[in-house]
């Protein structure tokens, strides 16, 4: 017995899409109200925080005469470019390994990977200070970079080993049919299908290495602040505009960052589907 849909069912329809709109749109507010509200102080031309006196860019300027917010965000910079790279061939190699090889102990490095996406980040902070104490390490830009490889390690190796398993693999065995290498495969073939979802494993791990405070607070030394770190040393303080435009510069960053990752997961698909 089949049900015609009548004006009454039709109309139901709309306000529930209606509805539902409403109430994604409800979330979005309230996930975003609070950074659109701190980037709309960053050009307020008083100091105060609360009362908008009008549209100014001088805390940029600021931003731009204080040394020590200059020092972090070169010390983000560096820190977020060397773990990317290390991190986005560990992440590769890790995927590549999980995806065509079968080896003793392959379930529990296959959980592991996925475990560490999840595991609180306060508990990787203080296990690795724990490790870089009892082994002699000190604190500084390489304790940063270590803990952020070892982090972001595992978002690459999902993201690549995502678009390792959409590839087809008769390209690559078409090509040593042909007598191409293995290695020669792997620059021709393997790796140029798969560069899209490299390149989009390493803006996550930059994006992610880039914002993260709460293991950088543990394995930080004396000198080697980065841009989160700096944020929270100025709210010490009070919130000003400065660190609300700090904070905008930061936003920004990352959102540039995360669409351009966007870019190449969405080039991905477009590959794969051709």
């Amino acid at each position: 017995m089949t049900v015609k849909s009548g004006p009454v069912q039709k109309g139901m329809s709309r306000v529930s899409d209606r509805a539902l709109l409403i109430f994604a749109g409800l979330i979005y507010l309230f996930l975003y109200a609070p950074i659109g509200i701190v980037m709309f102080f960053s050009f307020n031309s008083a100091k105060s925080t609360q009362n908008f006196a009008g549209f100014s860019t001088r805390w940029y300027g600021e931003l731009l005469r204080d040394q020590t917010v200059l020092d972090a965000f070169q010390n983000s910079l560096f820190v977020g470019v060397i773990a990317t790279a290390i991190a986005t061939v560990i992440g590769t190699l890790t995927a590549l390994a999980l995806s065509r090889h079968e080896f003793r102990g392959k379930t529990f490095a296959d959980s592991s990977i996925y475990a560490a996406t999840v595991m609180p980040e306060i508990v990787v902070g203080v296990s690795l200070l724990v490790f870089f104490v009892a082994a002699g390490v000190g604190l500084g830009i390489t304790t940063i970079v270590i803990a952020h490889v070892a982090f972001t390690i595992s978002f690459v190796t999902i993201v690549v080993r995502a678009r390792l398993s959409g590839m087809d693999r008769s390209l690559e065995e078409a090509a040593q049919d042909l007598g191409a290498s293995p290695m020669q495969t792997f620059w021709r073939v393997t790796l140029p299908l798969i560069l899209p979802g490299v390149m989009a494993g390493a803006m996550l791990a930059f994006t992610l290495s880039f914002d993260d405070f709460v293991i950088t607070f543990f394995v930080s030394g004396v000198g080697s602040s980065t841009l989160p770190l700096k944020i929270y040393s100025m709210l010490k303080f009070g919130v000003t505009p400065v660190i609300n435009a700090l904070s905008t510069v930061v936003v920004l960053t990352t959102l540039v960052i995360i669409l351009g990752a966007s870019r190449f997961l969405a080039g991905s698909d477009d590959t794969k589907g051709s």
